[in-house]
């Protein structure tokens, strides 16, 4: 055997865990849960292995996977690791054209599409992609009224027959070196257009096995994983796919956006979770709001239990007593405040959250801390794996953690973080110019990103780089944090700074309509949204907001112009990548006239 891989870790796992349950899911929210122990996902990767080597396809070539989370994703994945073929999974989200230019652009032999909506994608972009030979639809029936030749997943099976023998397959298997690239994560990067983050066996395994090296977080076979974020994103592919997998845990697939409360409060219960910040800031205003209806008696008593429970949760971050007062205290709001909340809000199964992919609100992480559930923030790139991350009982709010094992992190002159070690990605596929721009000589791989590290090691990330604002003073804003302290109001859903170049900094703010249409029912206003955000009423609330939010600031970084926009940030209308995050670039270029027209007016006025 040349060295360990990702295929070679899960039959580890196989053999140590062979009938503990491996995956589980539903086809729809009235169906029951098909789970497969270990042993039988074991036998359902081998057929695919067959099918895929029945078709030739040899080492180094690339296989492209088109669909939300599900259990043939973990299949086709750990099947192409086993051949030494390399995955690319565009985000099921992407209109044709974006998902094309990744297919075509990885050289992709073989896309496997979970239903006839991805392979109506395929479909359009499927002449672009010359290197293109099969497309396999995975849902039964999906493929009826494709154009072009669509196997069905049981006719792709139908290639295992053709296939060498399994121990030829397996002297395949012990041929994949770790170095090997194992899979090409498509992202902007720190410069340019789309492209490959290629990543190999021993950059992949950096996360899980650091976890385990270094206990991060106590996880093992007990654990439910609830398998949410999309598997084309790096945070859910090594910590809520492969760590799980390393330690013989479960996952369970969501069915999105619109079951996941009911998940994890009452279907599936999972007991570890990687989400984006936008779901627990949800989960938060939520309780906050069904908080505001209760009688005022009621609310200080939650109140109180909270700052106890937050009172306890800082004091065992930082290795102090509670002393013998405030442990009585704790113990009455735990037994009857805070263990209610926790089954409310978690369904009482929750052991830990990890969130990334943007900044956690500093309220929501507060909340959440106080009820006993810890939500543990970390922070990686798609080139990168992660690099840092909080441990359970010594979370830090405002950071993003301590390093991860097996790596190296220094902050440059400028402020900017700096990252080398196992888990940095080999290069971006055919790119070696981009490449060459963000690792040095040395083997630093730039991020792009600003932060600072404590005395005692935990890492803050301040903002982007190429996101910093620099007025016509020559003053620098940070427009991330002031981000985040707008997203505090109940009545801002998203706020986007800009400003370069400018003499004051500007913001565009979405509001929260729920919230809107509240308030215009109970002030008899008019309750269409693009008229309402115009009112007096609404535009003087949301200059309250913005003024009371950012009132601790400087004064060159408080929100001099805004304006109100009149439909919600969204994945399919482009504003939001599918983790939830604002593409800034975007947002710009959409409102450039509004952005245009506040320009104006700050060059107007002193």
């Amino acid at each position: 055997m040349s060295g360990r891989t990702l295929y070679t870790m899960f039959l580890d796992t196989v053999k140590s865990h062979a009938d503990r349950p491996a995956l589980a899911y539903r086809t729809d929210k009235a169906s029951a849960l098909t789970t497969w122990t270990y042993r039988e996902l074991d036998v359902r990767v081998n057929a695919v292995r067959r099918g895929l080597n029945g078709l030739g396809l040899t080492t180094g070539d690339r296989v492209a996977i088109l669909a939300e989370n599900r259990a043939e994703w973990i299949l086709v994945d750990l099947a192409s690791q086993a051949l030494g073929l390399i995955v690319v999974a565009p985000y099921s989200s992407l209109p044709y054209q974006q998902a094309g230019y990744i297919v075509q652009d990885s050289g992709a032999r073989i896309l496997f599409c979970s239903d006839a909506k991805q392979t109506k994608k395929a479909d359009q972009f499927r002449k672009d992609c010359p290197l293109l030979e099969f497309v396999v639809v995975m849902d039964t029936g999906a493929a009826a009224n494709t154009k072009e030749t669509v196997l069905e997943f049981d006719q792709f099976l139908e290639f295992s027959r053709s296939s060498v023998a399994d121990s030829e397959l397996d002297a395949i298997a012990d041929s994949v070196v770790p170095d090997h690239p194992a899979l090409l994560i498509y992202t902007s990067g720190t410069t340019g257009e789309p492209k490959g983050a290629m990543l190999s066996h021993r950059n992949m395994l950096q996360t899980p096995d650091g976890v385990v090296k270094a206990a991060v977080a106590d996880i093992g076979p007990d654990d439910r994983f609830l398998s949410f974020l999309p598997l084309s994103h790096i945070t859910e592919r090594v910590g809520g796919y492969y760590l799980p997998i390393r330690v013989g845990a479960s996952i369970t697939f969501s069915l999105g956006l619109a079951q996941i409360g009911q998940e994890i409060t009452e279907t599936i219960r999972p007991t570890v979770m990687l989400c984006v910040p936008r779901i627990f800031e949800n989960m938060h205003s939520k309780f906050l709001d069904s908080v505001a209806k209760l009688e005022e008696d009621k609310r200080v008593k939650l109140q109180w239990g909270l700052q106890m429970g937050l009172s306890a949760a800082t004091a065992r971050s930082e290795g102090r007593s509670l002393g013998l007062v405030n442990s009585v205290r704790y113990f009455i709001a735990e037994k009857l405040i805070l263990s209610k909340i926790r089954d409310k809000v978690t369904g009482g199964k929750i052991r830990f959250f990890v969130s990334g992919g943007a900044p956690l609100d500093v309220q929501t992480a507060t909340f959440f801390l106080g009820i006993g559930i810890q939500i543990l923030e970390g922070y990686g790139l798609s080139e990168t794996n992660i690099i840092a991350i909080n441990r359970p009982s010594h979370q830090r709010i405002g950071t993003v953690g301590t390093i991860m094992p097996d790596v190296e992190l220094k902050i440059a002159d400028d402020g900017e973080i700096l990252m080398r070690g196992q888990g940095r990605m080999l290069g971006y596929y055919n790119r070696p110019e981009e490449t060459a721009e963000v690792i040095d000589p040395d083997g630093w791989l730039h991020t792009g990103d600003v932060g600072e590290i404590s005395q005692d090691g935990y890492l803050k990330i301040t903002d982007r780089k190429k996101d910093i604002i620099v007025l016509t003073n020559g003053k620098k804003v940070a427009p991330q944090p002031i981000e985040a302290l707008l997203k505090q109001s109940p009545y801002i859903a998203e706020a986007v700074l800009y400003g370069d170049r400018q003499s004051t900094v500007m913001a565009l703010i979405v509001p929260n309509f729920g919230k809107l249409i509240e308030m215009a029912k109970e002030q008899s206003l008019t309750l269409d949204p693009a008229e309402l955000i115009e009112t007096a009423n609404v535009q003087k609330l949301i200059k309250t907001e913005i003024d009371a939010a950012t009132r601790s600031l400087a004064d060159y970084e408080k929100i001099k112009r805004f304006r109100i926009l009149g439909k919600p940030f969204g994945i399919e209308s482009g504003e939001l990548t599918p983790t939830l995050k604002v593409k800034r670039r975007f947002v710009a270029e959409k409102y450039a006239d509004v952005i245009a027209g506040m320009s104006r007016q700050d060059r107007k006025e002193p």
